[in-house]
């Protein structure tokens, strides 16, 4: 407790929910990465446009470490959570389009769960 008898929140607090979001991030990135490099990404537009946008997150977070702003951190991920959320649902919709294999499906399921605990990270008070 501080001075004023109100909890006092450590470094490591205030970014306990950013790294927990970055861990989920080390899947998404993985998916992005598959796909990025499938041939069917070649000739499918819809398939290019998750790719980018599941980057442009990644890329508007960025990894956590010591030295981010938690605050900033949080206000960039909900800016972007629409754009994640909207690529995950173009690719659930176009996976069986794209390709039924295994590889395809698994990503999708991935995606989905990695994508829904940072959406209850994002909203999480905290």
């Amino acid at each position: 407790m501080s001075s004023d008898n109100q909890p006092t929140t450590s470094a490591a607090d205030a970014l306990s929910i950013p790294r927990a979001i970055d861990n989920e991030l080390t899947h998404v990135w993985m998916i992005r990465t598959f796909l990025k490099h499938a041939d069917e990404a070649e000739e499918d537009e819809d398939l290019r446009e998750v790719v980018r946008d599941l980057y442009d997150f990644i890329l508007a977070v960025r990894p956590v470490n010591d030295e981010i702003d938690p605050k900033l951190y949080m206000k960039m991920a909900k800016k972007k959570l629409k754009r994640l959320r909207s690529a995950t649902e173009l690719y659930e919709a176009i996976q069986p389009e794209v390709s039924g294999h295994t590889n395809f499906v698994m990503a999708a399921r991935s995606l989905r769960l990695a994508v829904d605990r940072i959406v209850a990270l994002v909203q999480s008070p905290g």
